[in-house]
């Protein structure tokens, strides 16, 4: 299958107006995230292609791995890469359609008629994905404590210093701002004098004989999104042919 971004329908002169160009598109997609791996859905090479014509009308298409891939988790991505192109100034409609997967119909319907996952998988589902988004995102936040730990711990900073320890005392990096990113998504503390280690679902910190096993599970939770995030893209690209997403850099396959 190959992937690609066109115009269409653009005369001599004529321009897409505002945002709506292959970079702003590409950007806007570049925010959504598959909500298990925590990365974005062209890094990971989901998007397949993204048309546009001059009056403003944007198609984006996307692939999973793997035509079983959870249905949920799926709608999590039409949903909110249909929300980051549709709300780019330029865009008069936009439709964002899943192919080759079990489930594409009721996601596709769903998402272009705005009506949820439980109206689009009626006698299905039992309610909305709000707590699931929530639960893989406490998930990130433990990854990124992890990321931004490990690297303290192994230049010889004494573990039972880390309770104490607050985000402005950490050096800057990007994996600090996307933990601050995570935090800011779930209604976290993220300013300077919050403390490192907290509980993702409480926002409470982690003190005395908790850290140690708060950190142990940090860092298993890193391990199992970076394994699943490699077993995916070697899916990916045994399914499409190692054919490059939009928006995916040389070398992201391989991450």
């Amino acid at each position: 299958m190959t992937t690609s971004i066109t115009d269409t329908g653009a005369g001599p002169g004529t321009q897409v107006p505002g945002p709506a160009t292959r970079a702003g598109l590409l950007a806007a997609l570049a925010t959504v995230r598959d909500p298990e791996l925590d990365e974005p859905i062209t890094n990971l090479g989901f998007v397949t292609s993204v048309h546009r014509s001059a009056a403003g009308d944007v198609q984006v298409r996307l692939r999973l791995p793997t035509y079983f891939c959870a249905p949920n988790f799926a709608f999590l991505m039409v949903a909110d890469a249909y929300d980051a192109v549709a709300e780019l100034p330029g865009v008069r409609n936009a439709e964002v359609v899943l192919d080759e997967h079990f489930a594409s119909d009721q996601i596709n319907g769903g998402v272009a008629a705005q009506a949820g996952f439980a109206r689009s998988f009626d006698g299905e589902a039992v309610g909305e994905l709000h707590e699931l988004r929530a639960d893989f995102l406490r998930k990130a936040v433990m990854a990124g404590t992890d990321l931004v730990t490990r690297p303290l711990l192994a230049a010889g900073l004494d573990p039972s210093e880390l309770p104490r320890l607050t985000l402005g005392d950490l050096p800057p990096s990007r994996e600090l701002d996307r933990l601050r990113t995570r935090r800011a998504d779930l209604g976290l503390p993220t300013g300077d004098d919050a403390l490192v280690l907290i509980d993702p679902k409480t926002g409470g910190p982690v003190e005395g004989k908790a850290a140690e096993l708060h950190l142990r599970k940090a860092r298993l939770t890193r391990i199992s999104i970076e394994s699943n995030g490699s077993i995916c893209r070697g899916m990916l690209q045994h399914r499409y042919d190692n054919t490059r997403g939009q928006g995916q850099d040389p070398g992201q396959e391989d991450q």
